[in-house]
C-alpha cells in the first residue's frame, strides 16, 4: 500500500513492444518509507480480465534509501537500458530523531543512481551541477538522456526555476553520466506530465508557492534533441479547481 512511489515504464530494448513497470519507495498510509523496487508485468490479458505479476527486485552495490518525491526513469545506449532515479525526501537520520521530530524529512543528497534491473546492482554518481536533491520535480526520458524540471528545495523552501539535462552513455566499460545546466526553466513542483504525442509533453498544476497553486499550463517540445518550455493557453478552471487547496500530480493518461 505504497503512496508517492516513483514509476517507469521498462522495455528490453526502444523498440520493443513488451514492458514491465518499475515502482520504487514510497509513503505507507503509517508514515513508514520503503526502499523497495518492484518490477510489475502483465502475464494474462483476455477479453475480460488483466493478470498482473509483481516481484520485488533486489539490489547491490549503492542501494538508493527510502524516500519519496523522486523519480525514476529508464534510458538506453548503445542497445542497453539502465534506470535512473533521482531526488526525493527521506526522514532524517535516525541519530538525530527524537520524539518531536520523529517524522521529521529532509532532502534526500543529490546523488543520481543508476539501476541496472537485469543484474541488480546499482551506483551512485555526484554531479557537481546539482546542488539540491529536490523533490517532486518533472522528469522526462528520452533516449539517452533524462530532463530534471523544477521541484522543490525542502532547505532553502524553494521552487527554483532550474533545468537539468543529464546524459548517460552505456558502453563496454563504466557509464560515463554528465550533467548540464540549461536555461529556461520554471518554477514549479507536484505537477502533472502528460505525454501528447512522440515530441511533446504538457504540464499542468503544480504549486509555484507553498500555499500558491499553479493554474499556468505549459508545453515542452523536442526538436533535433533540443527542448523548448512555452505556456499554453489556460484551460477554463471549474470553481472546484479554482478553490480546491489540494492540487497534486499524477498521469491523466
Amino acid at each position: 500500500p505504497l503512496r508517492y512511489p516513483a514509476t517507469c515504464m521498462f522495455k528490453g530494448s526502444a523498440e520493443s513492444e513488451k514492458y514491465q513497470y518499475i515502482i520504487h519507495g514510497g509513503k505507507t498510509p503509517n508514515n513508514e518509507l520503503s526502499d523497495k523496487i518492484y518490477v510489475m508485468s502483465v502475464v494474462c490479458k483476455n477479453n475480460k480480465k488483466v493478470t498482473f505479476r509483481c516481484t520485488e527486485k533486489d539490489l547491490v552495490g549503492d542501494v538508493p534509501g527510502a524516500r519519496y518525491g523522486h523519480s525514476i526513469d529508464v534510458v538506453y545506449s548503445r542497445g542497453k537500458s539502465v534506470g535512473v532515479l533521482f531526488g526525493g525526501r527521506a526522514y532524517i537520520p535516525s541519530a538525530q530523531r527524537t520524539t518531536e521530530k520523529w517524522n521529521s524529512v529532509a532532502d534526500c543528497l543529490p546523488h543520481v543512481f543508476l539501476l541496472d534491473f537485469e543484474f541488480g546492482c546499482s551506483t551512485a554518481y555526484i554531479l557537481p551541477e546539482l546542488q539540491d536533491g529536490l523533490s517532486f520535480h518533472v522528469s522526462i526520458a528520452r533516449n539517452d538522456t533524462i530532463y530534471i524540471l523544477g521541484g522543490h528545495s525542502l532547505a532553502n523552501n524553494v521552487r527554483p526555476a532550474n533545468l537539468y539535462r543529464i546524459r548517460v552513455d552505456l558502453p563496454l566499460g563504466s557509464p560515463a553520466v554528465n550533467c548540464t545546466v540549461l536555461p529556461g526553466g520554471i518554477s514549479v513542483s507536484s505537477a502533472i506530465l502528460t505525454q501528447t504525442n512522440k515530441d511533446e509533453f504538457v504540464i499542468v498544476g503544480g504549486y509555484q508557492l507553498e500555499n500558491q497553486k499553479r493554474m499556468v499550463c505549459n508545453i515542452i517540445s523536442f526538436e533535433d534533441n533540443k527542448i523548448a518550455i512555452r505556456e499554453m493557453e489556460t484551460p477554463d478552471w471549474t470553481p472546484d479547481i479554482k478553490h480546491s487547496k489540494i492540487w497534486f500530480g499524477s498521469n491523466m493518461g
